[in-house]
């Protein structure tokens, strides 16, 4: 776990940068056993929202006492992905069950926490996959607040190496279909983008992206960094929104109902 002055000078970058939003992230299953790096999570939280950023986590499972103390500590949002449909999530992934995760997003709900969570596309999975993603985020009992959609970068030594890199307009539908069927949510171009030209990128944006997550790395994947995004922000006459305390537990609210393109912009510790 990064110290406490990387991840605050880290957070003070990204707010230089022009990010609005500050996410941490862990890759852990749950948080049990881990009393004193929640604890120091919890500090981190208080302290960046006092920089006047909004702040995001992804830390795995949560209990409700946990989704409390983060409400408690000012998290604007908690990041939980489903990764692909439940169909097709036991041949990714054995640490936790699909209803598992949902369990969790629920409680991170109640609390009165904005829910962010999406998938990735290029794990071998179909089309049909794909929209039942889609269709379990779109008809939870209220849209996710953001939806990252991450493109797999295929890690040499992992299970997934010999994957066929995702092509832009498998990106290009997923984000179509993603705000056609949750049209107030705010549809996050994640991992993988930096395979994508400015070109490629720029039409993510006309299908309905309306957020990046930037900074060097997304956990162990390059990222593209912050100049390459401020050039390519004022080359399309994209405006960063401003940052917004509002928790919007339902993408119905105004939060998102900006005319700015690209809001909520991330930086990951």
């Amino acid at each position: 776990m990064l110290d406490t002055d990387e991840v605050l000078n880290a957070a003070r970058a990204a707010k230089a940068a022009g990010s609005t939003r500050f996410c941490m992230g862990a890759a852990w299953r749950d948080l049990a056993g881990r009393k004193s790096n929640f604890k120091k999570i919890v500090g981190f939280v208080k302290e960046i929202r006092a920089m006047d950023m909004e702040v995001c986590c992804t830390l795995g499972m949560l209990n409700n006492d946990q989704a409390n103390q983060l409400k408690e500590a000012g998290l604007t949002a908690y990041n939980h992905n489903l990764d692909t449909s439940r169909e097709y999530y036991p041949k990714i992934i054995t640490t936790r069950s699909y209803d598992e995760r949902l369990e969790t997003i629920s409680k991170v709900r109640e609390a009165g926490i904005s829910v962010c969570s999406g998938g990735i596309i290029g794990l071998g999975e179909t089309d049909t996959d794909r929209v039942g993603m889609l269709h379990t985020l779109s008809t939870m009992p209220a849209h996710p607040e953001s939806v990252p959609v991450n493109a797999l970068l295929a890690v040499e030594g992992t299970p997934l190496e010999k994957q066929e890199p995702v092509k832009v307009w498998d990106m290009i539908r997923m984000i179509a279909t993603a705000r056609i069927v949750m049209p107030k949510t705010m549809i996050r171009l994640s991992a993988g983008r930096v395979r994508f030209t400015e070109a490629e990128q720029a039409l993510c944006f006309m299908s309905g992206a309306n957020s990046i997550f930037t900074g060097d790395k997304l956990l162990t994947t390059p990222n593209n960094k912050f100049n390459a995004d401020q050039q390519m922000f004022e080359t399309l006459g994209l405006v960063p929104k401003a940052a917004s305390f509002k928790v919007d537990l339902s993408a119905e609210s105004e939060v998102n109902e900006k005319k700015e393109c690209c809001g909520g912009n991330h930086d990951h510790a």
